[in-house]
């Protein structure tokens, strides 16, 4: 076949396929070019999920007849000086994304100046262009997209629902507003509430304007940076250790005023959170990146959400600096390191399989609730646990005032020697810190942690009951409303029928809020508004209609997380020797159903090993 010139539609189609992926792509693109323009207002309305129509109005300077014309060609730019690809201090490329969009979808383009008698309208129809003609308007620009990829419908059918597609604009709205607090962004359309985000100015115009966007939980629950090193400024704020969520989502980024992914950023911020957050939880913040253009290069991208630093280790080492130094200043440390010979003498259990419940020739059972459900339990003990226990450990109220509240070491109990030897993981001996059991068998010292391991038993159980059926729920004497973003809110909404399977369930109560009715029996009385929001991020996460079929252990994971025995509440003897039975009880206990261990052993020779006996 020879080769042969590309017609210019064909051409612009294709530049539209590496600019315009899906409604958001456009929204970006034209409210960018409205900042450039330096509009104080900027209201985006759409319908169907932007596919139907898009509409960008802003008060900036406008466009005269030659600039309105040559705006929809190929290669036509008012953001570059003297052909410096070096030097961009611009959002976008207003003729390139233009040009491509008039390509796939029905385009008009109103444009007014300040001086001008009245405004322009220009339209462009399968890449053809007809106008201008005169317009009555004010001054700025008004930029409609109908009917987007109507003549390209392969593009067309990989679009996802109205709904996800809403929501991907709101989150492009959302970056964009974070990123320039003096705009006034106001949201609208058939497919959506209104959002509005008024312009905010003055000192503290960054913490305003995302306690707007991010919620005003955000904006108390984070420090302020501000930080200089190798060139590099990080401003913004970083949400407080404690302050985290079940994924990435809320980590924003911006560097020179752009919106970017990068994994230079993340990596800096996972490693200044690296002493402070589990693995499995991420921190919540946005980070803003000042630094020389011709030490950045935004091209790496055609849609320019990825970058690429010169010195991408100054960065880094910005960003770790500024962070940690932000963390400290609030009070929070990071935890100690144990001394190397301490560390070398305490071993992990095998994740494989828990260690198998003893065999014995007389074994007596006494009927002790667990968590919210029956078990056996006894073994043959010389020492009953108490039928009288009938507490569930996740009710704080039952296990109250336990205990002396100045105890800090407490409940010792002399093991009789046949104990030590019956069960793998012994007997509790106290509780340090109201939170880590010490218990002793017939080999060494055990340490376990109380709420990863109930975690994991927690977990477990769901799995069983949900092999047989729906998890049995519990209904809410006064259903929880809890208030979250409208996105959140209509996710929820969808996987509710799904939910209920898991004893969850939910209904919509607004625009912006969901109503809990009845939650899962394991459960108890356990932080309901922390599983909701961690459930509405995983389905924000997974983005797919089937998300809670295909994610069960993910959603059953974080029930568990939020349905187990907390650090800092004490037990009695037999709550922390019904745990370590239950433990040696149930399949995979040795790890938290995060990855971390729930017990580390330290054998008697290893004791003997610190204090110098052993030969």
């Amino acid at each position: 076949m020879p080769i042969r010139q590309l017609p210019e539609v064909l051409i612009n189609r294709i530049a539209a396929g590496e600019v315009v992926e899906r409604p958001a792509s456009v929204v970006k693109e034209l409210v960018e070019n409205a900042i450039d323009a330096g509009a104080s207002r900027i209201t985006v309305t759409t319908a169907a999920g932007g596919k139907g129509l898009i509409r960008i109005e802003d008060d900036g300077h406008g466009m005269d007849q030659p600039d309105l014309v040559l705006s929809v060609e190929r290669h036509a730019t008012s953001k570059l000086s003297e052909d410096d690809l070096d030097d961009i201090r611009t959002l976008g490329f207003r003729g390139e994304a233009l040009a491509s969009i008039g390509s796939v979808a029905e385009l008009s383009i109103s444009s007014r100046t300040v001086d001008a008698d009245s405004g322009l309208r220009i339209d462009v129809r399968n890449g053809v262009r007809s106008g201008p003609v005169p317009l009555a308007m004010n001054r700025g620009t008004i930029v409609e997209v109908k009917n987007l990829f109507a003549n390209v419908p392969a593009r067309l059918k990989f679009l996802k629902t109205d709904r996800a597609e809403a929501g991907a604009i709101t989150d492009a709205i959302k970056r964009l507003a974070m990123a320039n607090p003096s705009v006034h962004f106001v949201l609208t359309g058939t497919d959506r509430s209104i959002s509005n985000w008024p312009a905010v100015s003055g000192p503290g115009a960054l913490e305003a304007r995302l306690a707007q966007v991010m919620g005003d939980d955000f904006a108390q629950n984070a420090v302020r940076l501000a930080t200089a090193r190798h060139g590099v400024v990080v401003a913004g704020l970083a949400g407080l250790p404690t302050f985290t969520r079940a994924n990435s989502l809320s980590q924003f980024y911006f560097v020179n005023g752009r919106s970017v992914r990068d994994k230079v950023l993340v990596g800096a911020v996972r490693a200044a959170y690296a002493d402070y957050t589990f693995r499995d939880r991420f921190p919540v913040v946005a980070l803003y990146i000042a630094i020389d253009p011709g030490e950045v290069d935004v091209n790496v991208h055609p849609a320019k959400a990825e970058l690429r630093f010169r010195d991408a280790g100054a960065v880094r080492s910005a960003v770790i600096r500024a962070v940690g130094e932000a963390l400290a200043a609030a009070g929070f440390k990071a935890s100690t390191s144990v001394a190397d010979d301490i560390l070398g003498a305490f071993t992990s259990p095998s994740y494989e399989a828990a260690p198998p419940a003893p065999a014995l020739n007389a074994p007596r059972y006494e009927s002790l609730p667990f968590a919210g459900y029956d078990r056996p339990m006894g073994y043959g003990s010389a020492n009953p646990y108490s039928p009288s226990y009938g507490s569930d450990l996740a009710n704080q109220s039952a296990l109250d005032g336990l205990n002396e509240p100045s105890a800090r070491v407490e409940r010792y109990v002399e093991p009789a020697p046949a104990e030590l030897a019956e069960f793998p993981l012994g007997t509790a001996r106290a509780q340090m810190f109201d939170n880590f059991i010490i218990a002793q068998n017939g080999e060494g010292l055990l340490l376990v942690d109380q709420h990863a391991a109930h975690e994991r038993l927690v977990y477990e159980r769901f799995k069983a009951q949900l092999a047989s059926g729906p998890v049995a729920s519990q209904a809410q004497l006064i259903p929880l409303v809890i208030e979250l973003p409208e996105e959140d809110c209509a996710r929820l909404e969808d996987a509710a029928p799904d939910l209920e399977r898991f004893g969850l369930y939910l209904e919509r109560f607004g625009p912006r809020a969901i109503a809990v009715r009845e939650t899962p029996a394991l459960l108890g009385n356990s932080d309901i508004d922390g599983l909701v929001r961690d459930v509405a991020d995983g389905l924000a996460e997974w983005d797919t209609s089937t998300a809670v079929a295909d994610r069960m252990d993910e959603i059953i994971a974080r029930m568990a997380c939020h349905g187990s025995v907390r650090s800092g509440r004490r037990l009695r003897v037999d709550e922390m020797n019904a745990l370590l039975r239950d433990m040696e009880a149930t399949p995979h206990s040795g790890q938290c159903i995060h990855g971390r261990p729930t017990y580390v052993e330290l054998k008697k020779k290893d004791i003997e090993r610190l204090f110098g006996r052993s030969r």
